[in-house]
């Protein structure tokens, strides 16, 4: 999750960073198509497959860092003032998460070894990997992932194979007013009987991200994985939504709108207005990524030091989110892979990930989270700690983005009472049937 979190719009991330906060999602997120390059050595350059054992100068490419204090480039210069032979050159992508991905594409479907290390959104790496387009991190290029934390490799691996490296990740979390609330809500009925609390002060009670865009798959599937259901199988392929679990899920969210617990307006809403919508003061709760903590501090906010910060509740205790983030992958057409694992590597260790948690996102190594500096500056952490340990990677599919569609399409259907939760679910089924058929 660049706190782009792999969610979050772009405009969004950009006045978090500045304005203190972090990270996703987890998410999410502006068209550009500038690219820069911090250059401390020359790039891989032409095309051709690695030979076992090669080293040397390697690409890493990755989104516009929007980060306040430019974590990749400090990333890279540690890196390279130890390495003065095999120095890493960072190629600058578009900020747009999809102009990223497409740059991707198209370098890997003409098997150029110009990117070494590819920077990835958590939901790219089924489907890169299905292609056949990354190194599998097995034998010789095995990584420990010890001390990693296990959602976050789970969002890696493909198929029983670990196909790539957490890099930063990504949890929703639930913000609640406190001078309203001051115990939050462990579970979602805990949840719903707190409700009458906002009614009596004339605001939502709460909301999440429920327009029609990924927003609304990630929303979704929080609420099917907390009931134990799910999109697809291991295989990221087979269908496995048409369940009891999945219509629970879905049924909480429509029900939600039914009673007005979600007010009618949040259909509309994505991050950036259900987080406006919690700093004017018209929600209880809310359902959004860490990086609300620091916007809601501002001066402009009229919640400002009246809330607080819990894990999503769940059915019985702390719920399911959705877990958002960067994964690093290996090339499968680089030309210095030994150098490319040991740069991975080097950016999943200690340095590194409190480089990355300094820079206001979410590190990937579990003992971070406990340390006294990292949590002075982001108090939040041991909460979002607890979210992340809890999380599931959005549906690890080689076909995401058409998984994803049939997913908010659907559920969107429901929650405006166009469908009804069993026909959402049945058609959802068939869209991610067909998905995988394409």
């Amino acid at each position: 999750m660049k706190l782009r979190s792999s969610l979050i719009p772009k405009a969004v991330l950009a006045a978090a960073s500045v304005a203190l906060l972090t990270v996703s999602a987890c998410s999410s997120d502006d068209s550009s198509s500038s690219a820069g390059s911090t250059t401390a050595g020359s790039s891989a350059g032409s095309t051709g497959a690695s030979a076992a054992g090669d080293r040397g100068p390697i690409t890493y490419a990755e989104g516009q860092d929007t980060t306040e204090n430019g974590v990749i480039r400090q990333i890279i210069d540690k890196w390279n003032a130890a390495h003065p032979n095999e120095q890493v050159t960072f190629k600058e992508q578009a900020a747009d998460a999809d102009a990223a991905h497409d740059d991707f594409v198209q370098h890997l479907q003409a098997k150029q070894a110009d990117y070494d290390v590819l920077g990835m959104d958590v939901v790219w790496t089924a489907e890169f990997a299905a292609k056949g387009w990354l190194q599998p991190l097995t034998d010789q290029y095995a990584l420990d992932t010890t001390g990693l934390i296990t959602p976050t490799v789970d969002s890696a691996t493909y198929n029983g194979t670990l196909y790539a490296a957490p890099k930063n990740t990504n949890g929703g979390l639930l913000f609640y007013r406190k001078d309203l609330v001051p115990d939050p809500p462990k579970t979602w009925s805990d949840l719903i009987a707190k409700c009458p609390i906002a009614k009596q002060n004339n605001i939502g009670c709460y909301a999440g991200q429920f327009a029609n865009y990924e927003g609304l798959t990630v929303n979704t599937a929080e609420a099917v994985n907390a009931r134990g259901g799910s999109f697809v199988g291991p295989d990221g392929k087979t269908p496995t939504v048409d369940s009891p679990e999945a219509r629970a899920g879905l049924q909480q969210l429509v029900d939600g709108f039914k009673s007005g617990d979600i007010p009618a307006d949040a259909i509309t809403f994505k991050e950036q207005e259900s987080q406006q919508a919690f700093e004017d003061g018209k929600l209880l709760f809310l359902r959004n990524w860490p990086y609300v903590y620091g916007t809601a501090a501002k001066d402009s906010s009229k919640v400002k030091d009246k809330y607080a910060v819990a894990p999503l509740p769940g059915v019985n205790g702390i719920g399911t989110s959705s877990l958002g983030g960067y994964n690093l992958g290996i090339s499968a057409y680089s030309k210095h892979k030994d150098t490319a694992l040991d740069f991975v590597k080097f950016v999943t260790g200690e340095d590194a990930q409190r480089i990355i948690g300094e820079g206001q996102l979410p590190p990937v190594r579990e003992s971070l989270y406990a340390d006294p500096a990292l949590v002075s500056v982001m108090p939040y952490l041991p909460t979002l700690k607890e979210s992340i340990m809890a999380a599931v990677p959005r549906p690890v599919s080689p076909f995401y983005r058409a998984l994803s569609t049939a997913v908010h399409d659907n559920a969107y259907a429901a929650l405006k009472g166009e469908k009804s939760v069993d026909q959402a679910i049945t058609d959802m089924q068939k869209g991610i049937e067909t998905a995988g058929a394409n």
